[in-house]
């Protein structure tokens, strides 16, 4: 499973964390390396590219439209990261694992931590849009969602459901609103910094 995805791998120095870094549509696996190298100096990297193309853009799953999603590809494309990134961790043996995902990438990041609550210490979910209700699980990963209050694809409802699913079910979160609307805004790499740092 260590190669189910075409990926970016950069080793990090012993017992350092291990982040995983998921791309939004049309982005690749260097989308976010620049970025996480900032984060944590000495860190392990991983960055998978989607295997879905959307019209010549990569993505993590198949969608019908916007936040119309295959849930049969959802599933499979779940099981499949989770396996990836167990792989990476158990090879890596990190000091904690960070999951940091935009968009489509934040979506993956998120649904596997609903089906592996174990996998991730911590996550942050840029702009994420889940547009069901998951069942109930065990999850202890320390959340941070960001998002924007005009963002036109990821409504600030969803946003807000994702937020209460989450803590619901016992985990830590916490939510970075910025007043624009998809795009990453610096209030949002500040927050990232913040959660990185506790």
């Amino acid at each position: 499973m260590i190669d189910a995805y075409p990926h970016h791998a950069e080793p990090g120095e012993p017992g350092a964390p291990l982040m995983i870094l998921f791309h939004g549509t049309g982005g690749d696996e260097r989308q976010f390396v620049q970025l996480a190298r900032g984060l944590i100096p000495g860190t392990g990297l991983v960055a998978p590219r989607g295997d879905v193309s959307e019209r010549g853009a990569a993505r993590f799953f198949r969608r019908a439209g916007e936040g119309v999603y295959d849930m049969a590809d959802l599933a499979r494309a779940t099981e499949k990261m989770a396996g990836f990134v167990a792989a990476h961790v158990a090879r890596a043996k990190p000091g904690r694992v960070i999951g940091l995902g935009y968009s489509n990438g934040a979506n993956i990041l998120a649904s596997v931590i609903f089906a592996r609550p174990d996998l991730f210490d911590a996550a942050v979910l840029m702009h994420p849009l889940i547009p069901w209700t998951p069942a109930p699980a065990p999850v202890r990963t320390r959340v941070l969602i960001t998002a924007g209050a005009r963002d036109p694809i990821c409504p600030p409802a969803a946003t807000r459901a994702l937020q209460d699913w989450v803590r619901a079910q016992g985990a830590s979160v916490e939510t970075e609103w910025h007043e624009g609307g998809h795009e990453i805004a610096r209030s949002e790499l500040a927050a990232i910094g913040r959660l990185l740092d506790a």
